[in-house]
Order: C-alpha cells, then sequence, then structure tokens
C-alpha cells in the first residue's frame, strides 16, 4: 500500500485561458509555452532578454501561435501535425498542399536548392523528432537557439497546465497559418539557412575596418581642411552605419553557432566601434522584434508626446492633448527626427541604461571609443573640433538610421495589443524594400524586414532565398506581403506623418 500510493502521481493542475488571463499584472505574471502555464512573477528579472520582454507575454501563449504538443488525453496524431484528415503527401488529384500551394511544391523561385519538390511535402512528419530542436515554436524558438537549455531554466517554474478542453492558443488564432509557417521554418532550417557564412561577415567587419582607417588617412595626408573633413566625416558615417548593421546581426545571435562568441563580438562592435552598450540595445530591440508596432511593448513606436503615431493619434484627439502642433508633426520631423536620435536620445537613453543597470563592462566598451576618437583626431582638431567632428558624424549616422529603419514599420498598422498570431503580427507591422545591390549593402538587408522579423536569427545573406517561400505562404492565406520601392518607402514615412497628425487635428476639433 505504501509503495503503491509513493508511486502515484501528483495530478498536475489545470488552467483555463480564463484563468490565465488574469495573471498579467506586474506582481502576478503567467504564461503558456507548449500548454505549459508557467509563473514568472519572481524569475523575470533574471530573464536574460530584460524582465520587459518576457513580461509583456504575461496572460499569454508566449509560443505565440505555435502548435503545442497534443494534450494527453489525445492520441498522437498519424498524420501532419494540426492538419486532421490530411495526408502527409498531398495527392495529385485533390489539387491540395501544404503551404506553398497546389501538389506542395516551393514556387519556382526556390528551384535549384538542391532539394526536390516532394521532399517539401513530408516536412510534417520530422516534427516528431527531438523534443528540442523539432518542435518549431514561433517566438519562442526565433529568439532561442538551444531549447534544452531554456527549458531547463521553465522546468521549476511550471506550475501547471492548459486545462484538456481549451485550444493550445488563445484568441482564435489562424491554425492552418502557425502550421505551415513551422512547415516552412523547417524548409528553411533543411535548406540550412540558419548557417551564416562566415566570409560574409568578415568581409562586413573588413570593410567597417577599412573605412575607420581610410577617414584618419584623409585627414592625416590632406590635412584639416574643410573638404577632407567633410569626406572624413562622410566616410566615418557610412562606417557607424554598418557597424549598426552588424551589431544588429550579432544581437540576433545569427554569425556565430555559440551564442557567448555573438554576444562578445557585439560588445566590441557596439562598444568599441560605436561607443554605445550592447545590452540596452538588445534591451530595446528584443521588445520591438516579439511586439511589433505595438503601444507600450514596442519602444520603437511609444514616441508620444513628441510624435503621434497610429491610434495614438486619435487618442490625443480626444483628450484634446496638445503638447505640440501634432497636424504639422511631418515638417518638423525634418527638425528633430533624423537630425538628433542617434546624438541625443539614443547618447542619453544608452548612458542612463549603463548606469542605472550598473553594466559596467560595457560603460568601459563605450569609453574605449570616445578614447580612440579623440586620441586619433585631437592631434588634427584640437580637442573642440574633435568634438565637432564627432557632432557631425553622429547627426549623419543618425539620418541613415532613422529613414532606413523605420521605413519598414512607420507607415504600417499601429496601435494597442491585437493579440495576433507571429506570422499575422509580423506582416501587419512590417513592409519590405524592393531588393539591389545597393539597397542590401546599404540597409544592411533591412530591405528584407519581412523575413527579418519571422527569422530573427537567421543571417541576413540568406533572406533572399527565403524570400519566395515566405511570399507563397502569404499568398495562401490572403496575407499583404507588402514590398515597395526604395524611394516610395522614405516618403511612406512622411506621408504617415501627416496622416496621423490630421487624425488627431479632426479628432481634437470634432470629437
Amino acid at each position: 500500500m505504501g509503495e503503491a500510493s509513493g508511486a502515484r502521481e501528483t495530478p498536475v493542475p489545470t488552467y483555463s485561458w480564463q484563468e490565465i488571463r488574469k495573471h498579467c499584472q506586474p506582481t502576478d505574471k503567467w504564461l503558456v509555452i507548449e500548454r505549459k502555464v508557467y509563473d514568472i512573477t519572481r524569475w523575470a528579472d533574471r530573464h536574460p532578454g530584460g524582465s520587459r520582454l518576457i513580461s509583456h507575454q504575461a496572460g499569454e501563449d508566449a509560443t505565440v501561435g505555435s502548435p503545442s504538443p497534443p494534450p494527453r488525453h489525445k492520441p498522437r496524431p498519424t498524420r501532419a501535425p494540426g492538419l486532421p484528415g490530411r495526408p502527409l503527401l498531398p495527392s495529385r488529384s485533390s489539387g491540395r498542399g501544404g503551404p506553398w500551394g497546389p501538389l506542395g511544391s516551393p514556387p519556382p523561385a526556390a528551384a535549384g536548392t538542391g532539394h526536390g519538390a516532394f521532399q517539401w511535402l513530408s516536412l510534417g512528419a520530422r516534427f516528431k523528432g527531438s523534443s528540442c530542436k523539432g518542435t518549431g515554436q514561433d517566438a519562442f524558438h526565433a529568439f532561442h537557439q538551444d531549447l534544452c537549455f531554456v527549458r531547463k531554466f521553465l522546468k521549476p517554474l511550471q506550475i501547471g497546465e492548459l486545462a484538456p478542453g481549451e485550444p493550445s492558443h488563445d484568441r482564435q488564432q489562424n491554425e492552418q497559418l502557425i502550421e505551415d509557417f513551422r512547415a516552412l521554418r523547417k524548409a528553411a532550417e533543411d535548406m540550412k539557412l540558419f548557417e551564416a557564412d562566415t566570409e560574409f561577415f568578415s568581409l562586413m567587419l573588413g570593410h567597417i575596418l577599412l573605412m575607420e582607417g581610410l577617414a584618419w588617412l584623409v585627414v592625416y595626408l590632406l590635412g584639416p581642411g574643410w573638404g577632407p573633413t567633410i569626406l572624413a566625416a562622410v566616410i566615418l558615417a557610412v562606417s557607424q552605419s554598418q557597424s549598426w548593421c552588424l551589431q544588429h546581426d550579432l544581437g540576433h545571435v545569427s554569425v556565430f553557432k555559440k551564442s557567448r562568441w555573438n554576444h562578445v563580438a557585439q560588445q566590441f562592435v557596439m562598444g568599441q566601434l560605436k561607443g554605445f552598450s550592447a545590452h540596452w540595445w538588445n534591451f530595446r530591440h528584443f521588445q520591438h522584434h516579439a511586439k511589433p508596432n505595438v503601444f507600450y511593448k514596442d519602444p520603437d513606436v511609444t514616441l508620444a508626446p513628441v510624435f503621434l503615431l497610429g491610434e495614438s493619434s486619435v487618442e490625443y484627439g480626444k483628450k484634446k492633448r496638445r503638447y505640440l502642433p501634432y497636424n504639422h508633426q511631418h515638417q518638423y520631423f525634418f527638425l528633430i527626427g533624423p537630425p538628433l536620435l542617434t546624438l541625443v536620445n539614443f547618447e542619453v537613453e544608452n548612458l542612463a541604461y549603463m548606469l542605472v543597470c550598473m553594466k559596467w563592462t560595457d560603460l568601459l566598451w563605450a569609453s574605449s571609443f570616445y578614447v580612440r576618437f579623440l586620441t586619433s583626431y585631437v592631434p588634427f582638431y584640437g580637442l573642440l573640433g574633435s568634438l565637432l567632428l564627432f557632432v557631425s558624424v553622429r547627426v549623419l549616422e543618425s539620418h541613415w538610421f532613422v529613414w532606413v529603419t523605420q521605413m519598414n514599420h512607420i507607415p504600417k498598422d499601429i496601435g494597442n495589443e491585437k493579440h495576433r498570431d507571429w506570422v499575422s503580427a509580423q506582416l501587419e507591422a512590417t513592409c519590405n524594400v524592393r531588393q539591389s545591390l545597393f539597397n542590401d549593402w546599404f540597409s544592411g538587408h533591412l530591405n528584407f524586414q519581412i523575413e527579418h522579423h519571422l527569422f530573427p536569427t537567421m543571417p541576413r545573406h540568406n533572406y533572399h532565398k527565403i524570400a519566395p517561400l515566405v511570399k507563397s505562404l502569404c499568398a495562401k492565406h490572403g496575407l499583404n506581403y507588402e514590398v515597395k520601392p526604395f524611394l516610395k518607402a522614405l516618403v511612406d514615412i512622411v506621408g504617415s506623418l501627416k496622416k496621423s497628425g490630421d487624425a488627431w487635428l479632426e479628432a481634437y476639433l470634432h470629437e
């Protein structure tokens, strides 16, 4: 009797979505991953990505729409996961297939990759492999390379599971789209699109260092006159812009196989080459990826009261808030947006973050940038002249940063949390810019913003390979895969600001 009762398993508590949604307070945070319920209230402050990032998922399914393992009472599926009644290999007569359309074959642009068309059809069969590698979680997988390692931290936090009758996803998310995206991610893994090209990233770092040296040589050989100084400032601004791109790659752990190497390299690029904190950037940027264009969760669009975007313009108008003439924000944007973002906002925010969060290593790295810069240029310009050169470089660099990073997001849907699935959330908040060699280099491949947001850890030189498959997935599910010319994307930023400003004025005067 004693042995039998000791061997008896303790029942696992089960919860409904109605109950889970209540636990989204600063002092009470639950979330769901793969149908398991976790209490992260005390652990959130130790989350490597920052407490704010994981807290944004409180009361929600943190896998963001990924099909989870079936409840215990259901038999193991013998067909493609989440596709009841559909065989893994569709028949030719049915005219139906996987995420790529009829017969399940990839679009013509995907040909030549070394994979036969019908190899794509059996992707679902491979989801039953390793519980760490083959689960295909969307946001959870997007931000974590080694799922086995992450689950070691999750296990002590588990307090129960979803009740058997509860759906795996809250708020009526599109199960078919989620399944098809899992197949797409598996296809990308099979195509080895998550493997970085060492030569590519070596070239990126090399041309940054070359420009840094070239700018100094221009001043050294030609003297500190106006012409050489302007040329040197432009070269340094281009170098700084490309450094943003490289540290962005490293922050997404898309260069080296080991996370540690990416983090160390990012600290070097962000600190020594740019004078910023890598932890500060990741703290901001990961929130943007988890909740793009969502107020109070994406810092890139939470710009009030300086600029009003999307739904906030009407809210401010109805509440009769007028801190600035928002109907003219598309005009004063040119005065305080592109020129000052990096020079003022980022510099102040970055320094405050390092001091408040006591990131002393980052502070040392950032200090090394200023020591190197002043040591290099004070002999030519003196202290004041060197500081003016620094300001000039930051202003030029800031123009690049604002226009390139916001052309994909500002004109898109911006508002409060909609609780969409992972794919829909990214598509509603992003758009692409037409590909060209110049656009690829100038934007750091952020002209493939859709692919980057769907697969944050994918090396950027592979975006163009997965793009045709993403486009086919969107076409199948009626999602808008938007691609713009480069200049139109820039103009749309100003047009979006004007549209929001006009909406504010209309609400301010008449509602």
